[in-house]
């Protein structure tokens, strides 16, 4: 009930954010955006682990969208992947735009191993040839892009340091449940919890995609890290780490939720596991990245708001966990049994409850907590 409360505020808050206009997103012509040049080189970081299938129509459709001459693709591949080096390769036609990074290990190392790897290629090409990237954009090597994207993060670095535009999950057609489960997750978090922590003012944790990291920032943090890197290798969120370690370093993060004149979400478009036991994997690094290895390698610090989302992030991540996110089914169905379980409880003499109407009560309530959860998410 404490995290049914805490979720009950977050709506609250939402709304009245909403009405007081503190949460209102942007509108931008996406034809005038797109017509404005970038305000420096930008560096687009793919980290890439037998990624063949899917990466040659990812880079594709990166390069034929995003046009613009000041545009850098990073490409983080293995030695001992050909065959993902030779999609890439076939994928870039002769754009120079595009830069094939062979990692020196054998691999799979981890994800922020090889997001490193991309920075000392970056560094190593600034030095050769004496210009400067204005910023570093995260992308994964199955993920969609957007066309109004780029421009509208080169115009959030304005603001702050680091930029999270919304991830929209996609939906797969074989897999409603599971697949619905991450469309579901993101679409409440990107689209209502990012916003209330933004106007409470609390760090905006990366989501891995669809962010962008000033090149000032991002040679703060390898300072920090000693020059091992700007990226937490040995986190297992490395994303989550670098939206809070931001704010520590002096710099703003920002949520940029903007629509096109025709109403479109500037998002990322993600695709995230059909399966179950694909889901579980993924669930469980986030869950043991965020609220276990955050609470070790952040602790806690930060004002009022940031005290409150890293509470959230936690032990609620934590409790989330062993409730019931692994309960990949039918949520109607659930629902409804959820609903009649809690009723018989509530009405039969022979359970405990009709001995403390407290306990009773409390029933009644979470039954309550629940329909409303099915509701705001439909």
């Amino acid at each position: 009930m404490i995290g049914a409360l805490d979720e009950l505020l977050v709506d609250l808050a939402y709304c009245w954010f909403r009405l007081t206009g503190r949460a209102k997103g942007k509108r931008v012509a996406e034809r005038e955006l797109a017509s404005e040049p970038l305000r420096g080189l930008c560096a687009v970081f793919i980290p890439a682990w037998r990624e063949d299938r899917v990466i040659g129509d990812t880079i594709r459709q990166a390069l034929d969208i995003w046009r613009d001459e000041k545009l850098r693709l990073y490409v983080g591949c293995y030695r001992c992947n050909k065959a993902t080096i030779s999609v890439t390769m076939n994928a870039a036609a002769g754009d120079s735009r595009l830069r094939i990074v062979v990692h020196d290990l054998q691999g799979p190392t981890c994800k922020a191993d090889c997001l490193n790897r991309l920075y000392r290629a970056l560094w190593l090409d600034e030095q050769r040839y004496g210009r400067r990237v204005r910023m570093v954009v995260l992308q994964d090597a199955e993920d969609m892009v957007d066309p109004a994207a780029l421009h509208l993060l080169d115009r959030g670095m304005e603001e702050a340091e680091f930029i999270q535009l919304p991830v929209l999950a996609l939906p797969h057609p074989e897999s409603p449940w599971i697949s619905g489960h991450y469309s579901d997750e993101f679409a409440e978090s990107h689209g209502k919890t990012m916003v209330v922590r933004q106007a409470m003012g609390a760090a905006i944790p990366g989501a891995g995609v669809g962010c962008a990291i000033d090149r000032v920032m991002i040679e703060r943090l390898d300072r920090v890290r000693g020059g091992d890197g700007p990226f937490a290798a040995g986190a297992l969120t490395e994303d989550y780490e670098l939206g809070q370690l931001v704010p520590a370093l002096g710099g703003e993060t920002r949520c940029l939720r903007a629509r096109t004149e025709q109403g479109r979400v500037i998002a990322r478009r993600a695709s995230f596991p059909a399966q179950l036991s694909a889901a579980v994997r993924q669930m469980t690094r986030w869950v043991h990245g965020i609220a276990l290895q955050g609470w070790d390698r952040l602790g806690w610090s930060g004002g009022i708001a940031d005290l409150w989302k890293q509470l959230r992030d936690r032990p609620w991540t934590v409790r989330r966990a062993f409730a019931g996110r692994c309960l990949c089914v039918d949520r109607r169905q659930f629902g409804a049994v959820a609903i009649g379980i809690t009723w018989n409880c509530y009405s039969d003499d022979n359970f405990s409850c009709s001995r403390d109407p407290a306990l009773g009560e409390l029933r009644l309530a979470f039954m309550a907590r629940g329909v409303a959860r099915r509701v705001h998410r439909a």
